[in-house]
Parts: C-alpha cells; structure tokens; sequence
C-alpha cells in the first residue's frame, strides 16, 4: 500500500520577472528562500523548486512539495496574515504571476 508521501501533493506557480529582478527573485522564491522558510513551519511541507525557462528569459516556475492538498490549504489558512504579508512584499519583484495548477504525482505502474 502506498503512502500520500510516495506521491506528494504539488502547487505549481509561474512567475514572471524583469531582468534587474532576478537575483533577488531567485533568492526570495528559491528552496532556501523567504517562501520555503515560511512553509516549513509545517511538517507537511516537502520543499520547493524553483525552474527557470531557458527559451523565454525571465520567466519561472516554483514546485512547491507538500503531503497533500489539504495540507496546503490548511496552512494558508493557518498562516493567512504571515503569507498575505509575504506575497504583498514580493510584489515588486514580479510582472505576473499566475497559479499553473495543483498536481500529484502518478503512482508508478
């Protein structure tokens, strides 16, 4: 039997930026960033990636890993203030920003 954490949950944002904006993006959004830091007060948080497309400059990708989709959106609404405050900090250093979708990893045939 598998568990939920052989397929993690996973929230995948796009991102994009201006070119002046990309080493403060990249720090702020990437797996030692002010986001992942804010993510792993909870257990359930598995770690982010941060992808950068290699075909159109200054846009991005973040794939957050959590246990599950409830886990994420109980802490967003656990750490409603904390996260609204983080997001209205960050909005400078992003044109456009947008929600790719929620996803979950196919178990293995």
């Amino acid at each position: 039997m598998h568990s939920m954490k052989d397929h993690p949950y996973l929230a995948i944002w796009e991102f994009e930026i201006q070119p002046e904006c990309r080493s403060q993006f990249e720090q702020t959004y990437g797996p030692d960033g002010a986001w992942a830091r804010l993510f792993r007060r909870s257990t359930d948080f598995f770690g982010t990636k941060l992808i950068r497309d290699l075909n159109r400059p200054g846009r991005y990708l973040t794939l957050d890993r959590w246990t599950s989709r409830q886990a994420f959106h109980s802490f967003k609404q656990a750490y409603a203030a904390e996260y609204a405050a983080l997001d209205q900090q960050c909005e400078s250093l992003t044109e456009r920003e947008a929600m790719v979708g929620e996803f979950e990893e196919a178990p293995a045939k």
